[in-house]
């Protein structure tokens, strides 16, 4: 009984599944006006802030020595990143070992003390 399988009426195709999502209209001159003005308006001031930044030929030269310097900075960050991992490494797998080592340590000494000389299996 829990092979029958019963067909789901009520799931749309997946093949219609935005079309209601769609807005077909066509805009209206008035909108489409404010949008260009808009775009017009942010365009001239990103030309303006542009036009503020001083110095651009020189920051366009030392384009490619930045870059050097910044690639040498990252290796030199993944390299102390590896050192930092494997001090914290170094130090969790210590204190493991150590709890182990009291672990293991208390397990014989109970062992030993223990007052019966019978060894129970189960």
């Amino acid at each position: 009984m829990a092979d029958l399988n019963i067909p789901n009426f009520n799931v749309k195709s997946d093949k219609y599944i935005f079309k209601k999502r769609l807005k077909l209209r066509r805009k209206s001159k008035k909108r489409l006006i404010t949008e260009s003005l808009f775009l017009f308006i942010l365009s001239v001031l990103l030309v303006y802030i542009n036009y503020l930044i001083p110095n651009k030929n020189l920051l366009f030269q030392n384009l490619p020595s930045t870059l050097n310097k910044s690639f040498l900075l990252l290796i030199d960050l993944f390299s102390y990143l590896y050192e930092m991992f494997l001090v914290i490494f170094i130090f969790v797998s210590s204190f493991t070992s150590i709890i182990l080592i009291i672990g293991s340590f208390n397990r014989l000494f109970r062992v030993s003390r223990r007052k019966s000389k019978q060894i129970l299996y189960k």
